[in-house]
Parts: C-alpha cells; sequence; structure tokens
C-alpha cells in the first residue's frame, strides 16, 4: 500500500478546524484514506454510497448527524447536499476541531450552494493521483527546493526515472498503475470514464441527454496542454457556446478537467489571457486519445502536450504538501514565446518551469523564460528547464536545465 504524502496536512487540518473536506475524483484513492483516519483517530465511517446511509442522510440530515458521537466520518458528501446546512449547525453549537471529516468526488468550490454554507468553518484539501513520488516511496519536494535560496542540484538519474514516457501512459489513477499491461488499462479507464459521465456528471446536471459528454472529453484529451479554444471547440463538436461552458464546468466538477489560468501583470496588457486545459491525469488523456503503448506513442508534438499534462499535473500534486503555498499559471506572449508551468508563491516570486521532450537543451529552450523574467522584473527568481537528460546543467545563477525526473527525485 503506498503511504498518501497528504496525509499528514489532513491530520494538521483535523487538529485545528472542525471540518475538513478531502475532494478529489473517484477512484483516487479518498475512501481508502478516509478508513484510515477514521481507524487512526477513531471516528465513526459512514458512506452515501450505501443506499441506506443515502435514505437517512437525505430524509433528516439534523437528525442524521445528530445521531453520530465523536469524530464523524462521511464519504461522498455531495450525494446529500442537504448535509452541508446541517454540518454548519452542528460546528456553530460546537467548534471542537476535528469534528467531521468528509469526502466528496465533486469540487464543492465550484458548487456555490455547498461551499458557502461552510465558509469559515472548512478546510478544503484536494487528493489527485498518485504523484511519481508516491509511487517511489518519496514525499517529494520539487517546488520547496527551486524556491530555496540556492539553485537545487540534483542526484544522479538512475535508468529506471529515465522511462518518462511509461509514466506518462500510465498516469496516477491506483487501479490504472496495478495493471502493467496497456489494454488492461484501456478496459479500466474506459469503464472508468463512461461511470464517471453517466453517473456523476449526470447527477449533477440533473438531465439525461449527455450523449455529446464522451465524444466532447476525447476531443479535449487530444488538446490536453493546449490553449482552450471556444469557438474552434464548439465548431468541431457541433455544441452550442452555452451549453459547451456547461459541459466544461459539469467536467471540471467532477475533477475530469483543469483550467490553467495565464499569468499576467498589471504591464501585461498584450499577453495571451486564454486558460490552457489540461485533463487531470496524462493517462487517461493518452487512453482518450488512442495512445496506450509505448509502440504507438503518437506524433511528437502531441506527446509533448501529453507531457506537459503531466508535468503540470505532478506540480498541482506536490503543492498539497510542499511547504511552499503558492499558485499555479501558464505564461504565452502573442509572438509565442511560452512558459509552461508558472509557480507564484505568496511572497510574489515566480519560478517557471519549462517542459521540453528533448534529451538536449540549448540557450534557444531559455527564451521563453527570459521573456518572463523580463517581464517579472525583481519578482522572477528561477527558471528551470526540464528535459530528457540524465544531469542538470546550469545556464547561469538563475537558470538551469534539469531531468524531469527531477520533479520526484532527491533534491539537494
Amino acid at each position: 500500500m503506498f503511504r498518501r504524502n497528504i496525509i499528514d496536512r489532513i491530520r494538521e487540518a483535523l487538529a485545528d478546524t472542525p471540518v475538513v473536506l478531502l475532494n478529489g475524483a473517484r477512484q483516487t484513492g479518498k475512501t481508502t484514506l478516509a478508513e484510515e483516519l477514521s481507524g487512526e483517530l477513531g471516528g465513526n465511517y459512514l458512506t452515501l454510497d450505501d443506499a441506506t446511509v443515502l435514505a437517512a442522510a437525505t430524509d433528516d440530515p439534523v437528525g442524521f448527524l445528530r445521531r453520530q458521537n465523536g469524530m464523524t466520518v462521511i464519504d461522498e458528501v455531495q450525494k446529500a447536499p442537504g448535509l452541508f446546512p446541517a454540518v454548519k449547525r452542528q460546528v456553530d453549537s460546537d467548534r471542537k476541531p476535528g469534528r467531521f471529516l468528509l469526502t466528496g468526488s465533486a469540487n464543492v468550490l465550484l458548487l456555490p450552494k455547498m461551499s458557502e454554507s461552510l465558509a469559515g468553518r472548512i478546510e478544503i484539501v484536494t487528493l489527485w493521483p498518485f504523484s511519481q513520488g508516491e509511487l517511489a516511496g518519496r514525499r517529494e519536494r520539487f517546488i520547496d527546493a527551486v524556491f530555496s535560496a540556492e539553485m537545487p542540484r540534483m542526484i544522479k538519474v538512475r535508468p529506471a526515472d529515465r522511462d518518462i514516457l511509461k509514466c506518462v501512459l500510465t498516469g496516477g489513477y491506483p487501479e490504472a498503475v496495478a495493471r502493467s499491461v496497456p489494454e488492461r488499462r484501456r478496459a479500466w479507464f474506459g469503464a472508468y470514464i463512461t461511470t464517471i459521465l453517466q453517473r456523476d456528471v449526470r447527477d449533477l446536471a440533473h438531465i439525461v441527454g449527455l450523449t455529446d459528454m464522451p465524444r466532447l472529453l476525447s476531443l479535449m484529451a487530444a488538446r490536453s496542454g493546449g490553449l482552450l479554444n471556444m469557438s474552434e471547440l464548439s465548431r468541431s463538436t457541433g455544441i452550442a457556446h452555452t451549453t459547451l461552458r456547461r459541459y466544461l464546468s459539469l467536467l471540471e466538477t467532477t475533477f475530469l478537467i483543469q483550467l490553467l489560468p495565464a499569468w499576467s501583470t498589471n504591464r501585461s496588457k498584450r499577453l495571451v489571457k486564454s486558460p490552457k486545459l489540461h485533463l487531470i491525469d496524462s493517462g487517461m488523456a493518452a487512453q482518450l486519445s488512442g495512445v496506450m503503448s509505448r509502440e504507438h506513442p503518437g506524433d511528437r508534438q502531441f506527446y509533448g502536450h501529453l507531457l506537459e499534462t503531466f508535468v503540470v499535473m505532478e506540480l498541482r500534486k506536490q503543492m498539497t504538501w510542499n511547504k511552499t503555498r503558492g499558485s499555479l499559471f501558464y505564461f504565452r506572449t502573442p509572438s509565442g514565446q511560452e512558459v509552461d508551468a508558472v509557480l507564484e508563491d505568496i511572497q510574489g516570486r515566480i519560478v517557471g518551469i519549462e517542459v521540453k521532450a528533448a534529451a538536449s537543451v540549448g540557450e534557444k529552450d531559455f527564451s521563453g523564460l527570459k521573456a518572463l523574467a523580463d517581464l517579472a522584473g525583481k519578482k522572477f527568481y528561477r527558471g528551470i528547464v526540464l528535459f530528457d537528460g540524465d544531469a542538470a546543467v546550469p545556464f547561469s545563477d538563475r537558470f538551469a536545465a534539469m531531468p524531469t525526473s527531477a520533479l520526484w527525485r532527491a533534491l539537494g
């Protein structure tokens, strides 16, 4: 069983916050983690996947909660929205930390009625699919390292860490990782996506006609790592703009896609402002695009976009447990200079991460990072190019090239 690096943050939250919500996509390990914490802390575990428990929680939310003693763990809480006001009443009468650990497969930040019910009383933590460090039994500190005082140095890359293509095509879903045969991963992803679209998305939408969603998700997988162009996507799918925006919101709410905002400053009115589209898992994007084995990785441009999605999601995962707090963006100028990931910490310092599939790096590969540095000025802290190499190469005091596996290998 793999240790989840986020578990310490959840323990810390339960120690000083009345309600902690662990949310994320289905099949990422939320239930396993909630059951582990429930046993450790002596909590009462309930799941709304049980029809009887769901009926009790839906019919009388207040009475349902009053019957619980001590810490209460409620799995898949989004199935009973009426529980949120009832939890609020319970917490308002007793603000003891760690009263409730909730889990959900829908992003409550995108469901205003749910999130507003517990404003100021809840800490929300997102559990993503496995990170590469979790799979290797490590607690990655890449983000902390690139914001450290000195340029981080990387230990020598092992041959196993050079197989980035395998990491990208497998992704991080526990069930997909457990299946070594690509065809069996394909079967699992197919069943998983069908279940999400037919159950969770339909439950949130409260409509039956979602026949366009599978094709839409496949088209979005082929565009993962690219700019979100609503007009082009509407033409390709034949879906009206208003309906398309609703579908995108549903896919984001159920943690199938993530929109990466553009970084900008008050001086950057001419920068590209459209968000970038990423599926939350590179293995899922590969499956939906028909690319599931190293023998058929697709064209290099598409693999580059998959690799970018892989790196962006590894950074998102690490942001949930690294000490450095901040936000994640991308950067692009109208002339095409680009940085795939921009980390901005709470002090306003900027670290740019450019992703390259190539095995070598030259000065030209830093052009986007240097454009970002010029615009960010004193806020720019460091620029890193990740590439398919086996050693870190400094290019100056603020710029360096590092193997992609630096994301989860030890840095010093």
